[in-house]
C-alpha cells in the first residue's frame, strides 16, 4: 500500500490529513458490520439490501482511510483509494464505483435499477473489505 499516493491526493484536495480517532473508527466498523449482516437478509427488498450493502461498504472503506490518518472530501474517493488503504484490486473499486453511480441515481433522481448480479457483487466486495480490515488490524493493531 502506498501512502505516497494518498499524500498526492491531499495535494490535489481530494483528501485531508486528519488524526486517527479510535471512537470514530470503531463506530464505522460496527456500522459496516451491522449493515452488511442485514444486507444478507434475503427477506428484505432488493433495493433495501443494496442500500444496506452500499452504506456498509462506504463505512468500511472510510474506516480504512481513517486508519491511515486521512479523510475524504467526497463519498466516491473512499472507494478510489481502496487499493492503497486495503490493498484490494481495481475490480473491487470498479464494482463499488458502479454501485456509487446507482446510489446517486436513486438519491438524486429517484431511479434505482439494480440486478441481482450487481447486488451479489456488492455483497462480495463489501465482505472482502471487512475481511481485509480484520486481517490488517490483526497484523498491525496500531494505526499509521
Amino acid at each position: 500500500m502506498s501512502l505516497q499516493n494518498l499524500n498526492n491526493l491531499v495535494k490535489t484536495g481530494q483528501l485531508k490529513i486528519e488524526p486517527f480517532n479510535q471512537q470514530e473508527f470503531t463506530g464505522l466498523i460496527q456500522s459496516g458490520q451491522a449493515r452488511l449482516k442485514d444486507a444478507f437478509n434475503t427477506t428484505l427488498a432488493q433495493e433495501s439490501r443494496f442500500d444496506l450493502a452500499y452504506n456498509a461498504a462506504h463505512s468500511l472503506a472510510l474506516a480504512a482511510l481513517r486508519w491511515h490518518g486521512y479523510r475524504s472530501t467526497n463519498r466516491y474517493s473512499v472507494f478510489q483509494v481502496l487499493p492503497h488503504t486495503l490493498g484490494v484490486g481495481n475490480e473491487i473499486s470498479r464494482v463499488l464505483a458502479k454501485c456509487h453511480d446507482c446510489r446517486n441515481l436513486a438519491e438524486y433522481e429517484g431511479h434505482l435499477e439494480i440486478s441481482d448480479q450487481l447486488l451479489q457483487e456488492l455483497l462480495a466486495a463489501t465482505k472482502l473489505l471487512l475481511d481485509r480490515l480484520n486481517i490488517n488490524l490483526a497484523s498491525n493493531p496500531n494505526p499509521s
